[in-house]
């Protein structure tokens, strides 16, 4: 909530004799919600997300009115690519910084008619294709306005994948034989690198040879090299480091080492190394059974060359383990923004 676009500070297309009201506590009275009435529902949930209704779809919090300027969701990607082709034609003249926020695939997963079915394994796919479909236009238009060349480009995510996401949109029953985090152990939520580690593409013809990097970096590290690439200055209490020759492709040394966070759990790579210390309290879905059953004891990996996360090596190498829990100690006193375990 509020299901309504906002538009330089302005709710798009509210009429004023019908104001809009919103509650993340209460429903309103006389208001239908996914909980108390799913005949109503074209999407039904799986796992909270069962408040207000608007668009056939039962959604988080609760809100009365502004039904002029209700959204639908099977045109967001259409309107948002729109829009993000106008800004770029708009400042094709002169330097400019977009941010093009897709909601696809994010739940609730509703994919314009143009997709709908076409993947064969439900919306969670089609609403894949859409996303897909978006960035391939979105890079036509720069072609098309000649910038495609001298323009950076990066395609990244906020978590790893997750399936079933709040909705009962079959996306765990026709996954199949797909694994949503390829050889990654864990998904969205995990403190294993299937949670934690993301999609991160770059482009920039003028100056990025095509390749893959192992090099480990985060995207706090944007601010740093995107202001040293610009000649820009900016606060220095920040965690943010200059990783631009990793991102231009001129140097495989990024991070030695990182901080990284599941659902408000805190980890620690360092090098080829993961450190996950115990978390008895962690309540995993399904999806995380295995984390459940491990959460009693430290765990330690070495990605480089057991990139499944399947061979705690905790016992076998005490002295990296201590060296590493000290580090990772010393690392929380000096930022104070990590809570005790």
């Amino acid at each position: 909530m509020p299901c309504i676009f906002i538009e330089n500070g302005k709710g798009v297309g509210l009429d004023p004799n019908d104001p809009l009201y919103v509650s993340y506590k209460h429903n309103f009275p006389g208001e239908p919600t996914g909980k108390d009435n799913p005949e109503l529902l074209r999407m039904h949930p799986s796992v909270g997300h069962d408040g207000a209704i608007v668009n056939g779809v039962p959604r988080i919090g609760f809100q009365k009115g502004g039904k002029a300027a209700q959204w639908k969701d099977e045109d967001m990607a259409e309107l948002f690519l729109e829009k993000a082709k106008g800004f770029v034609i708009e400042n094709k003249d002169k330097p400019f910084f977009l941010y093009y926020g897709l909601h696809q695939p994010h739940v609730p997963r509703v994919p314009n008619q143009k997709f709908a079915g076409k993947s064969g394994m439900g919306p969670r796919e089609d609403v894949i294709l859409e996303a897909d479909w978006c960035v391939t236009e979105f890079l036509k238009e720069l072609d098309k306005q000649g910038l495609a060349e001298n323009t950076l480009v990066i395609f990244t995510s906020d978590n790893g994948p997750v399936l079933d996401d709040g909705y009962q949109d079959q996306a765990v029953e026709m996954v199949g034989n797909h694994k949503m985090a390829g050889p990654l152990r864990g998904g969205k939520t995990s403190l294993y690198d299937g949670g934690t580690s993301i999609p991160f593409m770059l482009r920039w013809p003028a100056m990025v040879k095509p390749g893959v990097s192992d090099a480990l970096v985060c995207q706090m590290d944007l601010l740093a090299s995107l202001a040293a690439l610009t000649g820009q200055t900016y606060s220095d209490k920040t965690d943010s480091q200059n990783t631009l020759p990793v991102f231009l492709g001129k140097s495989n040394q990024g991070r030695r080492e990182l901080v990284i966070e599941g659902y408000f759990n805190y980890a620690f790579h360092q090098g080829d190394w993961v450190m996950i210390p115990p978390y008895p309290n962690y309540y995993g879905d399904q999806e995380e059974a295995d984390f459940s059953r491990l959460g009693n004891c430290y765990q330690l990996y070495n990605v480089k060359e057991d990139i499944g996360q399947q061979h705690n090596l905790a016992e076998k190498e005490p002295k990296r383990l201590r060296q590493m829990m000290i580090t990772f100690e010393k690392l929380k006193r000096e930022t104070g923004k990590i809570t005790d375990y």
